[in-house]
């Protein structure tokens, strides 16, 4: 973990492993674990070419813990009033998010800027790719899927949230247009991406 995550973001995400498994339990730990290896095997995939490009990014501070890791131990504690698909939905935007951005670099076809379609270099926030967007889709059900035998929900719900993380990590990509603006960071977009899935989970997955 310590190559992982530097020392704050060591001791942020235990405190935030002990919320989530004090008031949701052993599956909503398990997700948020099942999350954390998906990152490691994701930023670890081609590493060398990333690193060539300078898109390389080993360790973790608490800035992209916080990001990833607040709300879904908010919905944790709120999840005997709204039950467990708004966090569900969430770690799927954020899986979506990670494997979109880490997988999309390696796309031997520039991304296109959002707005004006137009290539530019990889690694630029709200850039999209074809090999990002399916690697996006790809996570989140990912996810899906392991909430079917952590949470019980059905293979319905469990597209529906592979959905929800595609989804919200497209908002994720409209949000980057304004980082790359110079107005917020990857950790606020990060939470924007959290929130847009919470959100369509809690609206739109029965």
């Amino acid at each position: 973990m310590a190559k992982i995550l530097d020392k704050g973001g060591i001791l942020l995400a235990l405190f935030f492993g002990a919320v989530l498994y004090l008031a949701g339990g052993p599956a909503y730990l398990g997700l948020m674990l099942f999350f954390f290896l998906l990152a490691i095997g994701v930023t670890r995939y081609e590493h060398e070419i990333k690193r060539d490009l300078g898109l390389y990014e080993h360790e973790r501070g608490w800035e992209n813990v916080l990001s990833n890791g607040l709300l879904p131990s908010a919905l944790a504690v709120l999840s005997p009033a709204i039950g467990p698909i708004p966090f569900i939905a969430s770690m799927a935007a954020v899986t979506a998010d990670k494997f979109g951005s880490e997988v999309g670099v390696l796309d031997p076809k520039d991304p296109l800027y959002i707005f004006d379609l137009k290539p530019v270099k990889p690694g630029t926030s709200g850039a999209m790719s074809v090999l990002g967007t399916i690697a996006s889709l790809g996570g989140s059900c990912m996810v899906g899927l392991c909430a079917m035998f952590l949470f019980g929900i059905n293979p319905t719900q469990a597209l529906l949230v592979g959905l929800a993380g595609l989804v919200g990590s497209l908002i994720d990509t409209l949000f980057g247009v304004l980082e790359e603006k110079g107005i917020g960071t990857k950790g606020t977009t990060n939470f924007i991406c959290s929130i847009a899935g919470a959100l369509i989970g809690y609206y739109f997955i029965p």
